[in-house]
């Protein structure tokens, strides 16, 4: 052993992970232009674009051409938690983690090609409005809605805090509250006043700085090691100096270099991968609203396309830019990134079960000379602030124009603004709550179970979706019991994983069979195949959908003529009520509605005229005050085009964008064979 006893047990000295190496005042610079170059970008896209409608706010006014569409989708994808997750995963069992990237690199074309469409042609802003209108009745998107919003909150923000403190606090030195409070802050600006061409637009941005880092931090530890035939002889001598005798504790795994793994005995099975790992894939690129609503952003199908094949053509880039330098990080520092005493990395990182989440940190911070250290420290904080601003405007999204607008029907366009925006201060307070929870859990497994809720609550969304798509005879009721009995299913494995964890490196395995031997891949399969057989079964039992629900919202109907009563005013006040929502394209809140809160909207007019220039300089901050001074005019230009014409391509950018689909599903294919 080389810890003695007389040392603090708190961190011996020669278990200091990351010695006090002070950012350079050139790393300084680097940050602060970084974050100058961010809140210019935000402000600069605030003015380009219009805020003061819902269609402005929500979908950037369905403005934007493919390259920042591109750039988001990878960004909102790609947060903190990847860096931290996927060098950790290469750095502890080998590549295999990269499937779940390179499963996304054909589900983002499965978006553009199969679901966009659907969704254009029926003018939907939010996936839970999807089912409404396809299934009719609340219940399902309420239901869908409240789930969305507790994946959100539970995971998504969490997990990125989580990365994101890690990076701050453990290589920065920083005060944890003091640094996340400020960055929310910055991101809470642009986020709030601009809305999700701000979103998408500081999306391209950071998308750039990431690529750019990694890439030259990848190119520092590649030739740290002597490139890949390096890497690949190194890494199985990767074994950290302390561990227990005739065990296979702290061994590289002799399957580190495939994708493909045994079926029953290894860490990622190969039929869980190419299956159970597809269908929770297909629910984050083809059926969440954060991806979805920049999909949606995009000016036509042929922009949002083209996004989708950058994505698809960027996801190529995480083995090698996160994964192997995760490895690269084991070989250089194998008694800290692969420790397999419990004690000792207690000591290490805090974490009993291993310390394979610093390997990423500490390449940033031994390798890189000074002024690159801050050009990494502003990528990992681009990844923590991209992904988060996503998920607030999405989450904004989904609570205004389902839930809001359940409860307050004949509310007005301005009413659902001011929600939207407060509901995004409502969730920077929410992360920053959850700060004392991750510094809570930074000791246990706490985050690694955060992932696998994903793959116990997603796959019933996402097979109700496809069978929605895809199948005209599924209805509301087959809909509503398969996801019921699917995430009820879903929920007790979930509680039984966590009442049994999985047990550390050398001790015996006492967990019940179905937890011991049905890998959480595996459960996602039979998860998916009971939600669709409860859909089928139930469908074919009841009465089929109405015309209405199927036309223009399912492949085969997409093409359907609208009715023609769409941008006929409606004078009843049930329009208000959603009776004629379905037929009404996108984003179009009754004009009734508009008109009778117009007066409203005139008198606190005058009286913020009256009360304080405060409120006028928020008005003006959101852009919602030309709103106020055109009230008189916007009523009649209300009525939007039908989004009929985004669902027309010119011939030739047809054939170039499918001609980049084959070549890029030849080289998923391809990168697929060659590492299996």
């Amino acid at each position: 052993m080389e810890t003695t006893s007389s040392t603090p047990s708190s961190v011996t000295p020669s278990w200091d992970v990351f010695p006090q190496k002070m950012l350079g005042s050139i790393d300084i610079v680097v940050l602060v232009l970084y974050f100058v170059f961010v809140l210019a970008v935000g402000l600069w896209s605030m003015w380009k674009t219009q805020r003061s409608t819902v269609k402005g706010y929500f979908l950037a006014g369905g403005q934007m051409v493919w390259w920042p569409v591109g750039a988001s989708l990878f960004a909102s994808n790609v947060g903190s938690g990847h860096f931290i997750g996927l060098a950790g995963s290469g750095a502890a069992s080998g590549i295999a983690a990269t499937a779940y990237e390179w499963n996304g690199m054909f589900c983002v074309l499965v978006l553009a090609w199969l679901f966009l469409p659907i969704y254009i042609a029926a003018g939907v802003t939010t996936m839970p409005e999807y089912l409404r209108k396809r299934f009719g009745g609340k219940r399902i998107q309420m239901f869908l809605a409240i789930l969305y919003l507790f994946i959100y909150i539970f995971t998504k923000i969490s997990v990125d805090m989580y990365a994101g403190a890690l990076f701050i606090q453990q290589a920065l030195h920083w005060d944890l509250y003091i640094a996340v409070v400020g960055l929310l802050a910055i991101t809470a600006v642009y986020t709030v006043a601009g809305g999700l061409a701000a979103v998408i637009y500081t999306d391209a941005l950071q998308t750039f700085i990431m690529l750019i880092g990694a890439v030259t931090l990848m190119v520092f530890s590649f030739v740290e090691v002597g490139g890949l035939e390096g890497l690949q002889t190194k890494y199985f001598d990767a074994i950290p100096s302390t561990r227990k005798e005739n065990s296979t504790c702290g061994l590289p795994r002799q399957d580190a270099f495939h994708i493909f793994r045994d079926p029953v005995n290894s860490d990622l099975p190969w039929p869980g991968v190419l299956v159970g790992m597809t269908i929770p894939s297909l629910w984050y690129w083809c059926t969440d609203q954060v991806i979805v609503q920049r999909s949606l952003a995009a000016k036509n199908l042929s922009h949002a396309k083209g996004g989708s094949l950058m994505t698809s053509y960027l996801k190529i880039l995480p083995l090698f830019m996160m994964v192997m330098p995760g490895m690269i990080s084991r070989i250089l520092f194998p008694d800290l990134v692969a420790c397999a005493d419990a004690e000792i990395c207690r000591k290490i990182c805090g974490n009993p079960s291993g310390c394979s989440d610093i390997a990423y940190p500490k390449l940033v911070i031994e390798l890189l000379p000074v002024g690159l250290r801050g050009l990494m420290m502003s990528v990992m904080i681009a990844a923590l602030m991209s992904s988060l601003t996503s998920i607030f405007n999405s989450a904004s999204t989904i609570f205004t124009m389902d839930l809001w607008k359940h409860f307050r029907p004949r509310c007005s366009e301005w009413e659902l603004m001011i929600v939207g925006r407060v509901f995004v201060l409502l969730l920077t307070v929410v992360s920053i709550l959850w700060i004392p929870l991750v510094q809570a859990g930074q000791g246990g497994q706490l985050f690694i179970y955060i992932q696998s809720i994903s793959s116990y609550l997603q796959p019933p969304v996402a097979m109700v979706f496809i069978l929605g798509c895809f199948w005209k005879r599924a209805n509301e009721k087959g809909a509503f019991w398969g996801l019921v009995i699917g995430l009820l299913l879903g929920f007790i494995r979930l509680v039984l994983d966590f009442i049994y964890p999985e047990p550390q490196c050398g001790e015996t395995d006492l967990r019940p069979g179905v937890v011991k031997y049905m890998h959480y891949l595996y459960f996602s399969m039979v998860l998916a195949a009971i939600s669709t057989l409860t859909v089928l079964v139930v469908s074919l039992l009841t009465e089929p959908p109405s015309e209405e629900m199927i036309s223009r919202l399912t492949w085969f109907t997409r093409g359907d003529l609208p009715v023609k009563t769409d941008l006929a005013v409606s004078p009843s006040p049930d329009a208000a009520k959603g009776v004629c929502e379905a037929e009404r394209p996108a984003l179009q809140i009754d004009i009734s509605i508009a008109s009778e809160n117009s007066s409203n909207d005139n008198k606190c007019t005058t009286n913020a005229k009256g009360n304080s220039k405060l409120v006028t300089t928020l008005l003006w901050l959101c852009g919602m005050e030309r709103k106020q001074e055109n009230a008189e005019n916007v009523v009649p230009t209300k009525p939007e085009p039908l989004p009929v014409a985004s669902l027309e391509e010119t011939p030739l950018v047809k054939h170039v964008l499918n001609a980049n689909l084959l070549l890029c599903v030849c080289a998923g294919i391809f990168l697929w064979a060659y590492f299996a």
